[in-house]
């Protein structure tokens, strides 16, 4: 993999970078496959920043890197795991799907997707809404619906990018179903970082593979650049 041309220093970074977010994965995910709280604690803040390492080492966007920044404050406040950690963590992930939808921008997508997206939104709300404590109907219902549109987004981005964006969205889907007390695949919170990561990483790789990359330019406006990997 190469991280494009030119003798940018950062370049000598990508792989070491991406094998070490891989590898932090590949811990978290057996520290809650197994319930080894300790793997968990040490990972799991290790993967947004390893991640927006291997962003910027790829000479990706600034507002790619804030957006996983933001998936790291969410990442370790839900690690308190108290109500109002829970709260301002869902704040900086919402944050981070801002970052999201101004790097797509406005470029035209399926009605179709769109729909689709806004009943799956509507549907799931309605059948979750009763067994949300009330104190967090409205603060999810707002986060759903900046997330839902961040996962409509993605599509103007590519595959992969469309791809992670669903992704997202399931993984919290999942988290949700937990908060209402629905029936619980087996080691939950395993699928919920599953998908996590694979979105994060899938978003990543879809704003950086080649004629997937958007730029600020002066004016406000998006611009397309490609590079190699």
């Amino acid at each position: 993999m190469s991280a494009g041309t030119g003798t940018d220093p950062r370049a000598r970074f990508v792989r070491p970078l991406l094998i070490a977010f891989l590898a932090a994965s590949a811990v978290d995910l057996f520290g809650v496959l197994a319930d080894a709280g300790v793997a968990h604690l040490v990972a799991k803040p290790l993967l947004m920043p390893l991640l927006a390492g291997y962003a910027v080492a790829r000479r990706g966007p600034r507002l790619l890197v804030a957006a996983l920044l933001f998936g790291w404050g969410g990442d370790t406040l839900l690690l308190a795991g108290s109500d109002t950690a829970f709260l301002v963590g869902m704040g900086s992930f919402a944050a981070g799907h801002v970052c999201y939808l101004w790097l797509f921008g406005r470029a035209r997508t399926s009605l179709l997707l769109a729909a689709a997206y806004a009943v799956f939104l509507a549907g799931f709300l309605a059948l979750l809404w009763g067994g949300l404590p009330a104190d967090l109907r409205i603060p999810m219902t707002g986060y759903s619906l900046l997330l839902t549109a961040m996962a409509y987004r993605s599509s103007t981005c590519g595959r992969y990018a469309a791809l992670g964006g669903a992704l997202f969205l399931l993984s919290d889907a999942l988290i949700a179903t937990g908060i209402a007390d629905w029936p619980q695949l087996p080691a939950p919170d395993f699928w919920v970082m599953l998908t996590y990561l694979a979105a994060q990483f899938l978003l990543t790789v879809g704003v950086l593979v080649p004629g997937a990359k958007w730029a600020v330019v002066p004016s406000g406006a998006y611009r397309e650049r490609s590079i190699r990997i």
